[in-house]
Formats: C-alpha cells, structure tokens, sequence
C-alpha cells in the first residue's frame, strides 16, 4: 500500500511513464513473427508482428550504428545491413540510452549505477494492417533529457484507430547526447557541435524519409511531436537548419527552446561554465578515479594532460563512472547542459530571433501547448508543499499557498512554451500556429488525498489523452477514472491530433465532429481549451499571456496571505532578464528586500 501511495504521489513520473509495461495489464500479450510484416529497408530485412489490435508492429529496428567506441560523441551513421543478407526479427524494443534508474527504465539488476547501454539508437514502428501513403507521426520522449526511452509509449491504439503510422525512438541522453570538450574535436562541424541527441533525431528522420514507405507510411507527410524534453527536441527540429525537408508539421506540447553557448558547455565554474561541464566533468573524473587527490590538483593535472591522452581518458570511461559522479537530482533526471547554439546544428541566436523570421527556422504549421497545473508534476513530492501522515498518507500543507505556486508556474510556462512562440511565428508570416491549454482534472481522491487539487492539469497528464490510450501504464491507472467523459475528451484530442498530421489543420477533427480549432488571431481567438463535457468541454479562448500580463496579475493578487510566498513566486519566475530589483524590493511593502533571491528554489 505504501508503494501504491508513493507513486501517486510520485505522480511526476506519468510525463515519460504513462506507456510503461505495467502488472495493470491484461494477460501479457506474446509477440509473434508475423510473415505479413516482412519488410525491406536501407539496412537490411525486418520481421516483426501483428498486435493485439491488429496493428502491425516493428521493435528494436536499428536506425544508426551504435554509437559506442570511437563513434562516442560522433554524428550517428546510417546503420550497416547484416550479413549475407539475413531476416532481423524485430519483436522486443532495443535497449534504451544510459541513464539513472527511475520508473521511467527498468531498474539494475546488479550494483551498476547506470541502466540501458550506448548501442541504444533504435525505434519502432506501428502502423495499420493496409497502411499505404499513410500519415507519419515522429514521436519523441519527455525526461529532461537525461531519462526515458522510445518504447515507453505504444502508438497501437493511433494507428488502428486512427489510420497513421507511428515511429518512437531512443536519442542519446545526458552527457552522452550532448557533450562538448576541445580534445575531441575532430574539425566536421557536425561531430564538434556537442549535439549529439539532437543529431540522433535528425538522423532518425533521415531513416524514415529512406524507408517509411515501406510500412505504409508517406515520407512527404511527417509530423514531429514530443512532450516535455521532446518538445524542446521537437522546437530544435524546427530550428535545425539539418532537419530541412525531413519532416512536414510539430506539435510541442508543454515545451520550450533555448540555445546554450558552447563556453557554457566547455568552461570551469569559475569561468562561467556550468557545474556539470565538460571541464568539471574531467576534474571530477580524475579525482573519483584516485588519479588525483584534491580538486584543485585535478584542474592543473588536466591542462597538463595532451589531447590525445585526454580523448583516451575520456573515452575509456563507462556510463557509471561518468554517472556516479552525479547527484540525483528530480526522478532522476540530471542538470547538464545541452542544445548548444553552435551554428551549424542549432542555430547560435535568441529564441525570439529564431522564430520570427522565417529565413531562420523551418516554417510549417505547429501546433502549441501547455497543460494549466503544470508545475504540480513536480510540486507533489516536495516535503515543502506534502507533509505526510503516519509517514505515507500525501497531505498539502497549505493547499492556498500550493495552488498560487502552480497557478504562477504554469502562467510563466505557457508564456515561455506557447504564447511568445506564437507570437514570433506570427510574426515570420507563419499562418498556421495553433495552440492549447489542457485543463483536465476530474482524478479520483486516494485515501483522502484529493488527485484533483494536488495535480489538477498537471504536466504530462494530456499524453494518454493525445494517444488515446489509458490501458497500459505503471499502476497508475487509478489516476484517470475511466468515465465516459474521459474517453470523449481523449477521442477528441487524438482527432485532432491525427488530423493535423493529416492535414496541417486540426480543423473539426479527422471525425468532423469537433469544435473549430481556428488558428492563433483568427477572429480574435488564442488557444483552444481541452476539457471532457463533464466540466468545461472544448472552447475556443481569447486569453494571450506576456511577462507583463504574469508581473500585473501577480502583483495586484490581494489573495495572498503570506508576502515571502509573493517574492520566491517572482524569482522563480522572473529570474534572469525579467527581473526588476527595483519592482522586486518595493513588493509586499517592502518585505521582498529581506527575501534573498539567491536563496530561492524550485526545488
């Protein structure tokens, strides 16, 4: 039971999680050869199966070659074809990219620190049984990228519903995906650029622009989606100046895009690089291993060390000594930098710069959005909002306080992953964005712990709706309430999604039945709301968020009873070139000045 409770409070999990094998299952489904699955591709011959919907489907198809040894850190390759011409059967996934264990991988089976391993670059395919010229959608997993795995996620459902052909992959993750040191530069621009996750995803639209066709899908009608981190990768596909003509529509949902500079990637703290660069990395490493014993040795010991003696170094460490070195951060998920502006993967300019001239970004309809309780995903496991009862029962401290804090965040996360995006895509002439605000959160209470208000529309709950798919998960299930205005919002979602990918216009849905999705600015209108019938239902709304609009809401708020909460809610949000020190002390009457703003954290 205490399990069973943790885990709805560990609710966070559900962004990458939703599509997990779980004992929530049904009997476990065998997979079979199927000889109708039989197909031809640049690397060779696949076989895979027929599921228990009767979609056909592939696992575990390698689209790059392993990156492992000297291909650590390197652009991938287009995968080699095996030898004398053999039958790979594809009916389990791949493994999945090093990282640390969480719900979202399987757990380790010995003492390693790690889980999954480097020869990790496959995908799978789902596609219906008569597919031809079908609808391609490219999705991409959440995690921060550092956790999570394609095959967490089954587009079945999609696919035999629905009539497209879904492809999930892995991409490298954590510094392993996106890793920049000068001694392993070689001169190609594209191994140098330190993005290596992002190059993966490249390279897997590479894949199915060869050989999609095969499967049934249409090379010439992809559409790149991803949640979380794999809206931020989708925002980079948009971006990448590579990604040109590989794919043809994105949906983002609750992301964001912003570059890092290679010297943030490179340097030591003390030279403004991150705590997790690749400089401190190499201290680190030195001084974990016994080669040295003090840091500061370690920093001369590494200026003294050749190039070349250097790259060895570096490539002669393994997943755990890499990821012992680092602290477990949230579930798991790693703080490393990463999605370099290198000029020549991801373009070196501020996100605004990006998307709204047309000349610097991969213009073609979007799609948009953000979940309303965002930041409760995370919130929920925080001692400084649950406390806990006989040391496992979930309460909130104080629900008043909790809620502003979600309220805010959220405001500040469709600001950043939707509104501005709209706006300068707007303005590149793109007439085609449209964007969403997810509010469903009719949860079910446990034991007295009201799913509700601690979740409410939290981060990652839309996934199970935009695949329509409640039937898997990781004992989870009892989140959603299965009802029939569940099932109703989650079919209108999943029309929508299908017939953007269709078309480049969600429209009324591939159904024909839903309300008009009208893009953004047309008729005065924003973004559409997604709720089931039972609350709000689906509606069309005319509300734009700014920076300006967050700081006024904030600072007329007369419902805050404790002023200090008002502060650390105005650094979190407004931390970097928002914040005003001035605005800032005179908040609260004055109490803000006793509020250190380096002393604040989300977590």
């Amino acid at each position: 039971m205490k399990a069973a409770l943790t885990s709805v409070v560990v609710i966070a999990l559900v962004a990458a999680l939703y599509f997990t094998f779980s004992k929530s299952q049904p009997a476990a489904f065998v997979a079979k050869p199927d000889s109708a699955t039989l197909r031809k591709t640049t690397a060779g011959t696949v076989l895979g199966y027929t599921g228990a919907s009767g979609a056909r489907i592939w696992q575990g198809v390698r689209y790059a070659r392993p990156p492992k040894g000297t291909l650590r850190w390197r652009a991938p390759l287009p995968p080699k074809a095996p030898r004398k011409g053999g039958i790979v059967e594809t009916l389990r996934p791949g493994a999945a990219c090093p990282q640390l264990p969480s719900l979202l991988s399987s757990q380790p089976t010995d003492e390693a620190i790690t889980v999954g391993d480097e020869d990790c670059l496959f995908l799978n395919i789902y596609a219906p049984p008569e597919a031809e010229s079908a609808p391609v959608m490219f999705w991409l997993h959440g995690g921060g990228n550092s956790i999570g795995k394609g095959s967490s996620y089954t587009g079945e459902n999609l696919a035999q519903k629905h009539g497209v052909v879904v492809v999930t992959i892995n991409y490298r993750l954590g510094l392993f995906g996106w890793f920049s040191h000068p001694s392993l530069s070689t001169g190609n621009p594209e191994d140098d650029s330190g993005n290596y996750g992002t190059l993966d995803v490249v390279r897997g639209l590479e894949w199915v622009r060869e050989n999609i066709a095969a499967f049934g899908g249409d090379p010439a009608n992809v559409t790149v989606f991803g949640e979380s981190a794999g809206g931020f990768n989708t925002l980079a596909m948009l971006a990448s100046p590579l990604a040109k003509g590989l794919f043809h529509r994105a949906i983002v949902q609750s992301g964001g895009f912003e570059t890092q500079p290679l010297d943030i990637a490179r340097n030591s703290v003390k030279e403004g690089g991150h705590r997790y660069s690749s400089a401190e990395i190499v201290r680190q490493l030195l001084v974990a291993d016994g080669t040295v014993g003090a840091a500061e040795a370690a920093e001369q010991y590494a200026e003294d060390m050749s190039r070349t003696d250097l790259r060895q170094y570096l490539y002669g460490k393994t997943p755990n000594d890499f990821y012992a070195l680092f602290d477990d951060d949230a579930f798991a998920m790693v703080d490393l930098p990463g999605n370099f502006g290198d000029g020549h993967v991801l373009p070196d300019m501020p996100t605004e710069e990006i998307f709204s001239d047309a000349a610097n970004y991969n213009q073609m309809p979007v799609i948009l959005g953000t979940n309303r309780d965002e930041p409760a995903l995370f919130m929920t496991t925080d001692p400084r909002y649950v406390e806990y009862f006989l040391g496992f029962l979930p309460k909130l401290k104080d629900p008043a306080a909790y809620l502003r804090m979600v309220k805010y965040g959220a405001l500040s996360w469709k600001e950043r992953g939707v509104d501005s995006l709209a706006r300068a895509m707007s303005v590149s002439g793109n007439p085609s964005v449209y964007t969403y605000r997810f509010d469903w959160d009719e949860e079910p209470s446990q034991l007295g712990f009201d799913l509700s208000q601690a979740l409410g529309a939290a981060h990652g709950l839309e996934i199970a709706f935009a695949f329509n798919n409640f039937q898997s998960g990781l004992g989870i299930n009892y989140i959603y309430p299965g009802n029939k205005a569940q099932f109703a919002l989650a079919d209108s979602m999943s029309a929508y999604w299908t017939e953007f990918a269709a078309t480049g216009n969600p429209g009324r849905g591939q159904d024909g039945k839903q309300v008009p999705w009208l893009a953004w600015g047309v008729d005065g209108k924003r973004s559409i709301i997604l709720d089931s019938p039972a609350d709000q239902g689906i509606f069309m709304d005319d509300e734009e968020v700014t920076v300006g609009s967050i700081k006024a809401e904030l600072l007329s708020d007369d419902g805050f009873t404790d002023e200090i909460l008002r502060c650390e809610i105005y650094v979190l949000i407004f931390r970097g070139e928002h914040f005003d020190r001035a605005e800032y002390e005179a908040m609260g009457n004055g109490t803000c000045r006793d509020v250190d703003p380096a002393s604040v954290s989300f977590f």
